[in-house]
């Protein structure tokens, strides 16, 4: 018996919750991070200032055009109804040839927003405009 085409392999992200595939996206956003710097001068040195490392803040991450399960939909819809659960999500990067290259664990996370497309009756597939995803932060993985 052959196997069903895989929806998500025309997506260069795959989107994993609890190690389980629930999407695809074309295209990531946000996943940035920035660490504030304080400034200290010390008396009598003149020719430098200290710089000292202080908080790591991170931008929320944006999922945009994808095609998902109603997964996302439903974790969304528990937020709406006040019901935060946090989990960590997994964003793969797939080369041309479908073998992951890279991953990026994106911890704590839950959905703040979600997006759909505009419905049109023709179409076959369901498509997710975007899902945005407030964090504790990321790793590589």
């Amino acid at each position: 018996m052959t196997r069903p085409a895989d929806p998500y392999r025309s997506f260069r992200f795959r989107v994993e919750l609890d190690r389980v595939q629930h999407g695809g996206f074309a295209r990531v956003k946000g996943l940035n991070r920035e660490t504030k710097v304080e400034v200290y001068r010390e008396g009598g040195v003149n020719d430098f200032e200290h710089k000292l490392a202080s908080l790591t803040s991170y931008g929320n991450v944006t999922l945009e055009h994808g095609l998902a399960d109603d997964q996302l939909w439903r974790w969304h819809q528990e937020v709406v109804d006040g019901r935060i659960v946090r989990s960590p999500v997994t964003i793969v990067l797939q080369d041309e040839s479908g073998q992951d290259q890279w991953r990026w664990i994106i911890e704590r996370a839950f959905p703040v927003k979600w997006n759909g497309t505009d419905l049109e009756a023709l179409s076959t597939q369901v498509l997710v405009e975007s899902v945005e995803l407030a964090h504790h932060g990321f790793r590589r993985g």
